[in-house]
């Protein structure tokens, strides 16, 4: 079987208006850099047409698509874990449904590992080179913000890294597949588990600049979901709390 160069893990909950375009811009790109690729639309139980439709958006050849349906809705984190498990690449790039950050940004990522300057690299909104055409709201900045300064306080090993959420990350193969297999988190918070995971086996975790639009259809709510956050936040801190001690040791 030839080798993939790279996976594209798309997960996808009720979004049967993008996942087409979803589809057809991650194989646009693999075509156009010619690399080998496949596309993973995990449908996290989606009560719409997003299987249905993502099944029915032709790909080119060599680009490879799968669908994997969940039957029930078991939330971002578990739907990414499922893709990246799967996926066959040697580089992994783990993005938001939407399109708010063009593909091509994957390749920037791709350098960074394979140059062995990290095994896992983030697409950073705040990064200083990074172009924003829409921001979030003011009352979304303000809440981030918060959420930084108490993961800053939490774990310090987090603070040369400027954007954690950021839905546009890219793993090593093995590592990537390995640090999922081996996670726990599988709410809001998931990524931050994989960063954490990764730096707490002293896998090195960069960041990157990216070009992005907010998708002002975003699910999360400050106001509906923190309590969750702060249960999430609370688990990691009881998982990881050596890490903290080591750091500021």
């Amino acid at each position: 079987m030839t080798q993939l160069d790279l996976s594209i893990v798309i997960p996808a909950f009720n979004e049967h208006t993008k996942i087409a375009q979803d589809i057809q811009q991650a194989s646009d790109f693999l075509t156009t850099a010619g690399l080998q690729g496949e596309i993973l639309v995990v449908d996290d139980g989606s009560t719409d047409a997003t299987a249905d439709v993502a099944r029915q958006t032709p790909v080119p050849e060599p680009v490879r698509c799968r669908i994997i349906a969940l039957e029930t809705n078991q939330g971002k984190g578990h739907a990414v874990k499922t893709g990246i498990i799967a996926s066959k690449g040697e580089y992994i790039l783990f993005a938001d449904s939407g399109g708010c950050i063009p593909y091509g940004k994957v390749k920037i990522g791709m350098d960074l590992i394979q140059t062995k300057q990290c095994g896992l690299a983030l697409g950073s909104r705040r990064h200083p080179q990074s172009i924003i055409h829409r921001d979030q709201s003011f009352r979304r900045r303000i809440y981030s913000r918060a959420f930084r300064l108490l993961l800053d306080f939490l774990f310090p090993s987090l603070k040369p890294l400027h954007d954690t959420q950021c839905g546009f990350k890219v793993f090593e193969g093995p590592l990537g597949r390995q640090l999922f297999s081996e996670a726990t988190l599988e709410g809001f918070l998931f990524d931050l588990d994989i960063i954490l995971l990764a730096q707490s086996q002293g896998h090195k975790v960069c960041e990157f600049p990216i070009e992005w639009t907010c998708d002002l259809d975003s699910r999360l709510s400050a106001n509906r979901h923190t309590a969750e956050i702060l249960r999430e936040i609370r688990e990691l801190w009881r998982k990881y709390r050596k890490l903290r001690l080591k750091v500021e040791g």
